[in-house]
C-alpha cells in the first residue's frame, strides 16, 4: 500500500524533481553544506523553544502569576505528563517522529492516563494514588530491558530548519493573544475576578468538584447529576492536588498553554501526513489557528466569525482538550488507516486517547463516526468492503458514543435539539439589530454564511485536478470530519449556541485539506514562490479594501435595507471573476483560477482576525457570546459586584469539611435579578462545596425545559417549594426553617450576601455568624461542628 501511495503522491515541494542529489553526509544540514560550527545547530533547533518558554513566563508573570507557580506547573507538565507519554509513544509507536511530534503526542496521552488515573484514585479515597501512573512508567522503562531503549534517542526524521522557529512564532501568537484577549480581562483578584465571562465561575465550581468527589455532581443544586464533559476538570483537580497551586491560577492562567502548544504541532504534523510537505504543514497551521470564515463588515462583528481554537482556548477548556485529544486520535489513525493497518500496539493507543476523549468532549465522536463512514463509503462505491482498520474504528468509536451518551451522561441532551438554522436566526437578529425574522431573513442570510465557509475552505477545488488524491482514507476522513461539524451547527439548535462545537471541532480538519488542495493546484499551475505570495498579498489587500468600499457596518442603523449585507461578497466575487479574466491573457486559464483560489482563500486571514480584534476591543468575545445574550441593563461592572465574596468563600473552604452542604441566597448574577439570570455559581466555585440552590441553568433539568425561544438562564427553578425553604432561612429565619434545613437536606453552612438593598432577616439568632468579609457573612447551623 505505501507503495501505491507513492506512486500517486505529487513531488514532496516544487516542479518536476531534477536528477537526483547525493545524500549529505552525516552531520550536513538539510542543504547538503556541512555546518561550519556543529555546535550552533542544536542550539538553533532549541532557541526557538526556549525563546518561547521566556515569553510565557514573562507574560504570566505580568497577569499575576508567581514564579514558583510557574516552575512547579512546568515541572509537573514535563515529569507527570508529557515524559511518561513520550516514553509510552516511543514503546506503542511503529514509526519514526521528530522530537516535537513525539511531545506533541505523549502529552495527551499523559493527559488520558493520569484522569483515568485520578478518577479511580479519588473514587477511592486516595487522590494522591495519581502519581501510580508516572512513577509505575518510570519503573517499567527502567527495569524492563526492551523497553529501556526508549530512554535514548533514536534516528528520527530531520524537519527543515525553519520549521521550529516557525512553530515557535505560531505559539508565542497564541500566548499573546491569550494575555490580550483572556488574562487582560479576568482578573484572580477580587472584584475585578467578578467580571469574569459567565461560564467561567462554572468551570471553577467543576474543579472544586472533582477535587473532593468522584463521581461528581452538580455543585450548585445539590443532588443533581453532572451530565457534562468533566474531563479537563479531573486533569486540573489532579494538577491541583499534585502542585499545590490554586485551581483558580491553574484555570485562568496555565491550563490551556501547553495544550496549545500540543494543538499546533499536531496540527502542523496532520498537514504534513496529509500533504507530505513540510510547505503543506505550515499552511495547515496557519489555517488551522488564524483562518476563519472572513467577515466583510465594519464595526465588532465577532459573533458571525466568532470560534476556533483562539477564541474557545481558555472559556472553554472542555473543547481546549477535546481538540488535543481529537488531533492526537486522527494523527495516529492516519498511520493505521494508511499504513500500519495491522499495528496493535498503535491501536492500543487509540483506544486510550478514544476513552479520555468521551469524557473531554463528546461531540467529537460523531464527527470521527461520520468521518470514519465516509471513508467505508468510498470504499463501498469503488466495489470493495470496508476494510479492517475502518471497522475497528468504527467500532471503538460507536462503543465510546454509546459509554457517553448512556453512562456518562445518563441520556440528557443538554439542551441540544433540531432546529434548522437556529444560528443564523440570531445571527441575522443581531446583524441588523431587528428582532428574529418569522423566516424571511433565515434564508437569506445562511448563504452568506455559507458563503463564507466556502471562500475559507476554496482551496479543495484542487484536489478536483487530482481526483485519486479524494480516495485517500486520509483525505476522506478529514472531508468527513469537516462536513460533518459544518452540517450539524447549521441542523441543531442550543441555547447557548453549543451546536458550533461541532463546526468549530470539525473545520482544521477541512484546513488540513485547503492547505492539500491549494499547493496541488500552485504546483498544477507551475506558480513560482514569488507568483503566489503576490496572490495571498492580493487576498490580504482585499479583506481590508472591500470592507472599506462597500462600508456595511453592523449592526445596521434602524430602518436600513437589509440587502447591504450582500454587497461585500458580491463585489469580491465580481472582482475574483474579473481577475481571472484578465490574469488568463497572462497565466492561461489554469494559473489564473490558482492565483485566484490563492487570494480567494487567504481573505479569511485578516478579515477573520480582524473581527476579533475589533470584538476582543469592544468586549464582544469576553462575554462570552457562545453562551451569554446581550444584556438589557449593560455590562456589569466592579462597582456593582459586592466585596468580600472571594475572600470568605476561602474562609469557608478552610474551615468546613468537603462533604458539608452550604445555603445561600444568590441565586442571580449581579445586576440582572429581574428576570434572574441564574448562571450564579461563585458561592461553589470559590468555597469548593457543594450549594442546595444556587444558580441553576447549567443543570442537565433545567435546559431539559429549554426550547428555541425561550431563554434558559431565565427559566425558574424547578422546585419552588425548596427554594422558598432555602430563601427563608435567610429572609424570615426561624428555628424551624433551620431545623428543616439541617435535618431535611443535610445543609451545615450559611453563605449570606449582604449587599445593600438586600432584605435579610436576624439570621444571627437562629445560626452561629462566624466569618464576615465586606458583603458576605458565614453562618453555621446550630449543632454543626468546625
Amino acid at each position: 500500500m505505501d507503495k501505491a501511495m507513492e506512486q500517486i503522491s505529487p513531488p514532496a515541494v516544487g516542479p518536476s524533481p531534477g536528477p537526483r542529489r547525493a545524500v549529505p553526509p552525516a552531520g550536513a544540514s538539510p542543504g547538503g553544506v556541512r555546518p561550519r560550527r556543529p555546535w550552533l545547530r542544536p542550539l538553533a533547533r532549541w532557541l526557538p523553544a526556549g525563546s518561547v518558554a521566556a515569553f510565557t513566563f514573562a507574560v504570566l508573570n505580568r497577569y499575576g502569576v508567581s514564579g514558583t507557580d510557574i516552575a512547579l506547573f512546568a515541572g509537573y507538565v514535563a515529569l507527570g505528563l508529557a515524559l511518561p507519554g513520550v516514553l509510552t509513544v516511543r514503546a506503542l509507536s511503529g514509526r519514526p517522529r521528530t522530537l516535537a511530534e513525539e511531545v506533541a503526542l505523549g502529552l495527551p496521552l499523559g493527559y488520558a492516563m493520569e484522569i483515568l488515573a485520578y478518577t479511580g484514585a479519588r473514587a477511592a479515597g486516595l487522590p494522591l494514588l495519581v502519581l501510580a501512573w508516572p512513577l509505575a512508567t518510570y519503573a517499567a522503562f527502567l527495569a524492563v530491558p526492551s523497553l529501556r531503549r526508549h530512554w535514548r534517542r533514536r534516528a528520527r526524521p530531520e524537519s527543515p530548519w525553519w520549521w521550529p522557529s516557525f512553530l515557535a512564532v505560531v505559539t508565542a501568537s497564541l500566548v499573546a493573544w491569550s494575555a490580550v484577549k483572556f488574562f487582560a480581562t479576568h482578573a484572580l483578584t477580587w472584584p475585578a475576578l467578578g467580571t469574569s465571562a459567565p461560564d467561567m465561575p462554572f468551570h471553577l465550581a467543576l474543579v472544586g468538584e472533582l477535587t473532593h468527589h468522584v463521581p461528581p455532581m452538580v455543585p450548585m443544586v445539590a443532588g443533581e447529576p453532572l451530565a457534562y464533559h468533566w474531563f479537563v476538570y479531573a486533569h486540573l483537580a489532579a494538577a491541583g492536588r499534585l502542585t499545590g497551586i490554586e485551581p483558580l491560577v491553574l484555570l485562568f492562567r496555565l491550563g490551556m498553554l501547553p495544550m496549545l502548544a500540543a494543538i499546533v504541532v499536531l496540527a502542523g504534523m496532520t498537514g504534513r501526513r496529509l500533504t507530505r510537505s513540510w510547505c503543506g504543514a505550515a499552511v495547515t497551521v496557519v489555517g488551522t489557528v488564524f483562518v476563519g470564515a472572513p467577515s466583510l463588515y465594519l464595526g465588532a462583528n465577532g459573533l458571525f466569525t466568532w470560534g476556533g481554537i483562539p477564541d474557545t482556548a481558555w472559556i472553554s477548556p472542555t473543547q481546549t482538550l477535546g481538540a488535543l485529544l481529537f488531533a492526537a486520535v486522527v494523527l495516529v489513525l492516519i498511520d493505521l488507516l494508511e499504513h500500519r493497518p495491522r499495528d496493535v500496539r498503535g491501536w492500543c493507543l487509540a483506544a486510550v486517547l478514544l476513552v479520555a476523549l468521551t469524557g473531554a468532549k463528546a461531540t467529537y465522536l460523531p464527527l470521527l463516526a461520520a468521518g470514519l463512514a465516509v471513508v467505508a463509503a468510498v470504499r463501498v462505491v469503488r466495489g470493495r468492503r470496508p476494510s479492517r482498520p475502518v471497522l475497528i474504528g468504527m467500532g471503538l468509536t460507536a462503543a465510546c458514543i454509546l459509554f457517553a451518551q448512556f453512562v456518562l451522561f445518563g441520556g440528557a441532551r443538554q439542551g441540544l435539539v433540531v432546529d434548522p438554522f437556529s444560528f443564523m436566526r440570531v445571527t441575522w437578529s443581531e446583524l441588523t439589530g431587528t428582532a428574529e425574522p418569522p423566516g424571511g431573513g433565515v434564508p437569506g442570510i445562511a448563504p452568506v454564511y455559507l458563503v463564507c465557509w466556502a471562500l475559507t475552505w476554496l482551496g479543495v477545488l484542487g484536489l478536483a485536478v487530482r481526483p485519486r488524491q479524494l480516495l485517500r482514507p486520509a483525505v476522506t476522513l478529514m472531508l468527513g470530519v469537516g462536513v460533518a461539524g459544518l452540517s450539524a451547527a447549521l441542523l441543531f439548535g442550543h441555547p447557548g449556541r453549543s451546536q458550533l462545537f461541532f463546526l468549530w471541532g470539525g473545520y482544521p480538519y477541512l484546513a488540513a485539506v485547503t492547505a492539500w488542495g491549494l499547493l496541488v493546484l500552485v504546483r498544477r499551475a507551475g506558480l513560482s514562490p514569488r507568483a503566489t505570495a503576490c496572490a495571498a498579498g492580493a487576498g490580504l489587500a482585499a479583506a481590508y479594501l472591500v470592507p472599506l468600499l462597500c462600508g456595511v457596518t453592523i449592526p445596521l442603523a434602524p430602518g436600513q435595507d437589509t440587502g447591504v449585507l450582500y454587497r461585500p461578497y458580491l463585489v469580491l466575487g465580481l472582482t475574483a471573476v474579473a481577475a481571472v479574466v484578465l490574469l488568463a491573457r497572462w497565466r492561461g486559464l489554469r494559473g489564473a483560477a490558482a492565483l485566484v483560489v490563492v487570494a480567494l482563500a487567504a481573505v479569511g486571514l485578516p478579515a477573520y482576525g480582524h473581527a476579533r480584534v475589533l470584538s476582543a476591543l469592544d468586549g464582544f468575545v469576553t462575554t462570552a457570546p457562545a453562551t451569554a445574550r446581550p444584556a438589557a441593563r449593560g455590562p456589569v461592572t466592579e462597582q456593582a459586584i459586592p466585596a468580600g465574596a472571594l475572600t470568605a468563600g476561602r474562609w469557608l473552604r478552610a474551615h468546613s469539611a468537603p462533604g458539608d452542604l452550604v445555603a445561600t441566597n444568590a441565586h442571580c448574577r449581579w445586576g440582572r435579578e429581574d428576570p434572574c439570570d441564574s448562571r450564579f455559581p461563585w458561592v461553589a466555585a470559590l468555597s469548593e462545596r457543594r450549594v442546595l440552590v444556587e444558580g441553576w441553568a447549567y443543570t442537565a433539568a433545567n435546559l431539559s425545559r429549554w426550547r428555541p425561544g425561550l431563554p434558559p438562564e431565565s427559566l425558574p427553578f424547578w422546585d419552588q417549594e425548596l427554594l422558598r425553604l432555602n430563601d427563608a432561612a435567610f429572609r424570615a429565619p426561624s428555628a424551624e426553617v433551620m431545623r428543616l434545613l439541617w435535618e431535611r437536606h443535610g445543609v451545615r453552612w450559611l453563605f449570606a450576601e449582604e449587599r445593600s438593598g438586600t432584605s435579610l432577616g436576624r439570621i444571627g439568632d437562629f445560626a452561629t455568624l462566624l466569618f464576615r468579609s465586606g458583603g458576605y457573612a458565614v453562618y453555621r447551623l446550630p449543632g454543626s461542628s468546625t
